[in-house]
């Protein structure tokens, strides 16, 4: 006879990490109050007397934001919301510097009569971004309740998309909703929601594209019925572009269905079939929409016209970026205020490319990519594929984002008019972009959380088991 002892062994938790983020969360504000007070010595030579007010309020929803997601999200990715409230609390110093501007000063009383700062304004979007952000976790305990709205969210992303249109134009683009003193850009929030829409669909039909295709020359097309959704968006894109002028919306929400149905279906003909899409009905637009041929234009002669107001930014962007060099002039020490109404919204990335260099740039675009790369991560982690595609969804379009709004200032292709996530201006962007962090959060809780423990057997107490 021999014997066997066992012995019964509960699930390990996880640690929840987030310790690490309130640490991280402690230099996310102490960087931008730093960053706030040199500002103030470079212009007026003493310390800004809003400096304790500022680092209070940022610290304030740091805090709260941090507290929310230890009781409602302990096991969610200890990045984000670090990365966020940096992003963000450095993007409060670059508009209060340019609010400090006398040349912008000046030429508002002279356009309007009258000069409002904008710093202000931002640091009460980023409450309200917070707000909605806490809101997210309290009230959406599990992310795939959301598949439920699958149709309906695409019924509301169309509604918002068109909205715009039956209201004035701004800066040629129809992209506003405006209510009275208060304006909202609805292509922000439509992002979020059409990510429903996509990963939904895609979800059930997944299989249809990948499998149900035919081949011709190396690449999988796919069938007529299977392709009609994709074409479908094609044209809302293109109708967005033609009735709006808001290229940049429509780049985004092509590309952000393109690389879900890569990342659902893992056949490389659809990135092929989107590029060539995209292109086609870029140049299309190009060949009678004139708005978009004054961005080419600009963008491939900003010195040569100085009658187009565009093309005038982009050469003050450019010069902004090459006398910032490699270190940049110093915090508050650049001209980017040349550029004009839009330095602190389209072209804020050029102060932060005159003022900390290419070094600062690079560190910029870093931190934006270590969002990007753990929302990725977050999409490989979850368990459902509902919850991966969403991931994938809403971290593409904050890549693909960040790659039109700098390329466009930095002259890699025309301007969108699109603005700088927690950087630029805007209650809209700031707003949206806090409730996209906030679903992320979700998802990697979720995908983290640690399987439950088995229920106890009633042999759990036998030690021994006797064979003959």
């Amino acid at each position: 006879m021999s014997s066997t002892h066992t012995s019964t062994i509960g699930a390990i938790g996880a640690p929840s990490r987030r310790n690490t983020e309130l640490a991280l969360l402690v230099f996310a504000v102490l960087i931008p109050i730093f960053a706030y007070a040199n500002v103030g010595l470079a212009i007026n030579d003493e310390v800004p007397t809003g400096m304790l007010g500022y680092g209070a309020g940022l610290g304030l929803l740091a805090g709260v934001g941090h507290l929310v997601v230890r009781k409602f999200a302990p096991y969610a990715d200890p990045l984000l919301l670090p990365l966020a409230t940096l992003l963000n609390g450095l993007g409060l110093v670059l508009i209060w510097r340019l609010d400090q501007s006398q040349r912008l000063i000046q030429r508002a009383e002279s356009l309007f009569g009258s000069f409002t700062p904008d710093a202000p304004k931002q640091l009460m979007y980023s409450a309200i971004g917070i707000a909605l952000f806490v809101a997210i976790l309290l009230l959406l305990k599990d992310h795939r309740i959301l598949q439920r709205y699958t149709y309906i969210s695409m019924v509301v992303a169309l509604v918002l998309l068109v909205l715009p249109v039956f209201f004035p134009a701004v800066n040629g683009a129809k992209i506003w909703i405006s209510l009275g003193p208060f304006s909202i850009q609805p292509g922000e929030f439509v992002k979020i929601i059409i990510a429903v829409f996509f990963s939904g669909y895609l979800m059930v039909k997944r299989d249809a594209l990948a499998l149900a295709s035919r081949r011709f020359m190396g690449l999988y097309l796919p069938r007529g019925r299977d392709l009609g959704p994709i074409v479908t968006i094609w044209l809302v894109s293109l109708l967005i572009l033609v009735f709006e002028t808001d290229l940049g919306t429509s780049l985004l929400f092509f590309g952000m269905f393109v690389v879900m149905l890569y990342v659902a279906t893992e056949r490389t003909s659809w990135i092929v079939i989107g590029l060539l899409m995209s292109a086609g009905g870029a140049v299309g637009v190009a060949s009678f929409a004139s708005h978009v041929q004054d961005r080419v234009q600009a963008w491939l002669h900003p010195f040569a016209d100085k009658t187009l107001a565009q093309s005038d930014q982009v050469a003050q962007s450019l010069m902004s970026f090459g006398s910032g060099g490699v270190l940049g002039t110093g915090w508050g020490q650049g001209n980017s205020d040349l550029i004009g109404f839009a330095a602190n919204s389209d072209f804020i990335f050029a102060t932060v490319g005159e003022e900390l260099g290419l070094a600062g740039v690079m560190a910029f675009l870093l931190l934006y990519g270590l969002i990007i790369e753990r929302g990725v991560r977050t999409a490989l982690a979850a368990r459902d594929p509902f919850g991966k595609l969403f991931a994938i969804g809403l971290s593409g379009a904050f890549a693909i984002q960040i790659f039109v709004v700098a390329g466009g200032v930095m002259g890699l292709i025309p301007l969108t008019g699109m603005t700088m996530p927690f950087l630029a201006a805007g209650g809209s962007s700031v707003i949206a972009n806090w409730a996209l962090i906030g679903i992320l959060i979700r998802i990697s809780d979720t995908a983290r959380r640690p399987a439950p423990s088995p229920a106890p057997s009633p042999d759990a107490e036998m030690t021994q088991v006797v064979r003959p």
